[in-house]
């Protein structure tokens, strides 16, 4: 792939487009070099703008179009697969002034908003209008267009499902600058391909989202967490699949070892889950969320929790029944990635998903590539839909040469296992770069070809996004 290098003349007309928002040379903050991993690549981009409109996206690509120079579309830049990195240079797009909320239609239960607007900052908006927006990546402050655009999961999807289950419609400039609308609010469609579920996922190399209308649902009355502590992993893990034979239905199921959790306890300077229970100490934990109509039902799920855990392996539960206790349970969780992150000079991470009944032989299995590698290997995961995020950190005098050696062996490995039991290669990071050629070995030379003749249907010129998705930079 040959591109064409952004000119001074351009830098100008850029600015012309977006007066005091194009950037250029030294002008570019440097965290345009990188996403949240920066082990994925570090390269300023030519240029930087930052649109306020889909006029202005319409007229940039138009532009880049013509002098065939590459476009990547970026949020808040908390990706985790190199996905809004700058690999051939050109211009990124930046949404983030793109933040506003635009209307609530109560009477479709929909909310529209721009690409920009944090994911957080939708969930205390719509929480005011007694609204839940259900979709709960770990990141809070990523944006919601590049939630959809990776088709971000969370710990909500095991009951709620992903980000894509919650996009009604959106609008969308294309590659030749055309700005159309893909869906409707309408709850239901059978009118051929569906545009929107096709962008959602595309990490932005078909077009770019500049407004999205999503779904809403009634805010659940009342919230109860349960922190269930096990002896080891392996039994945590294996009570997994008896929530769902006995019909319960959590918000969110993750599990944890007790090695990840006292890391985070310690990144946060402060303890809530138990180390000892009767005696007994807890070497992993299960912490759930339920939500309900009131509170006699929740109580009720609770004690047949209490009955199904008791029956296989848990040592105890521990309920959190207000805000501040449920905030505190979380708290540990939600700082994971961070925590790991303080503890290693460099790391990469693994997002695969298996088969609820295949996660405890899949988390053991890779445990074992520690010894195989000596690599330190940290994880935790969605319980609930069989999501594991599992990293390989580097550690002592390594140098980064033989980390980026070892980690590829190490995430060939984990990818090549997670197909074979019956997975994928990525369960809600997306793909970026970094995971291009483990797709290729997971997907196979005919879906690989379909997804690059989509591409090129839509960006026949290859400006967005290039070098990611289903095709290399290299």
């Amino acid at each position: 792939m040959e591109f064409n290098k952004v000119t001074p003349e351009i830098i100008e007309q850029l600015k012309v487009i977006a007066p005091g928002r194009a950037f250029s040379g030294e002008e570019i903050n440097e965290d345009y070099a990188h996403d949240e991993m920066r082990f994925y690549g570090q390269q300023l981009p030519d240029a930087v703008v930052e649109v306020t409109s889909a006029e202005e996206v319409s007229a940039i690509v138009k532009l880049a179009n013509e002098k065939n120079i590459p476009i990547i579309p970026r949020g808040a830049g908390t990706g985790l697969a190199g996905g809004a990195v700058a690999k051939m240079g050109g211009i990124v797009i930046s949404t983030v002034r793109m933040n506003h909320i635009k209307s609530y239609d109560l009477g479709n239960l929909t909310v529209t908003v721009e690409p920009g607007v944090l994911l957080n900052d939708l969930a205390q908006d719509a929480e005011k209008q007694g609204l839940l927006y259900p979709p709960d990546p770990g990141e809070k402050f990523a944006t919601l267009g590049g939630n959809v655009s990776t088709n971000a999961g969370g710990m909500r999807a095991v009951k709620y499902g992903c980000t894509r289950d919650y996009v009604r419609a959106m609008e969308v400039v294309l590659p030749t600058g055309e700005i159309v609308t893909f869906g409707l609010k309408v709850p239901k469609t059978s009118s051929g391909y569906s545009f929107v579920q096709l962008m959602c996922g595309s990490e932005g190399t078909l077009g770019i989202i500049t407004e999205l209308t999503l779904k809403l649902i009634p805010k659940p009355q009342e919230t109860v967490s349960l922190i269930i502590p096990f002896e080891d992993l392996e039994t945590a893990i294996s009570c997994v699949p008896h929530f769902f034979l006995n019909k319960l239905q959590p918000q969110a199921l993750e599990f944890m070892g007790r090695d990840i959790v006292e890391m985070s306890e310690k990144y946060l300077e402060k303890e809530n889950f138990p180390k000892v229970v009767d005696g007994v100490e807890a070497g992993a934990y299960l912490l759930v969320t339920y939500d309900g109509s009131n509170r006699d039902q929740l109580d009720e799920i609770c004690e047949q929790t209490g009955e199904v855990v008791f029956e296989n392996g848990a040592l105890d539960v521990f309920v959190a029944d207000t805000p501040d206790k449920i905030r505190d349970a979380w708290a540990a969780r939600s700082q994971f990635l961070e925590a790991i992150q303080a503890a290693t000079d460099e790391l990469d991470e693994c997002d695969v998903v298996v088969p609820r009944d295949k996660i405890a032989e899949y988390f053991n299995w890779a445990l074992t590539l520690q010894d195989k590698y000596h690599m330190a290997i940290r994880g935790f995961g969605h319980a609930g839909d069989g999501n594991l995020h599992i990293y390989a950190c580097k550690e002592g005098d390594m140098s980064l040469e033989e980390f980026a050696g070892k980690t590829d062996q190490i995430m060939d490995e984990m990818y090549a296992k997670a197909i074979e039991m019956g997975g994928e290669i990525s369960g809600e990071h997306g793909i970026g770069h970094s995971k291009v050629k483990f797709l290729e070995k997971a997907a196979g030379e005919t879906k690989m070809n379909l997804m690059r003749g989509i591409k090129q249907v839509f960006d026949p010129n290859n400006i967005l996004n290039p070098g990611k998705v289903c095709e290399r930079c290299d």
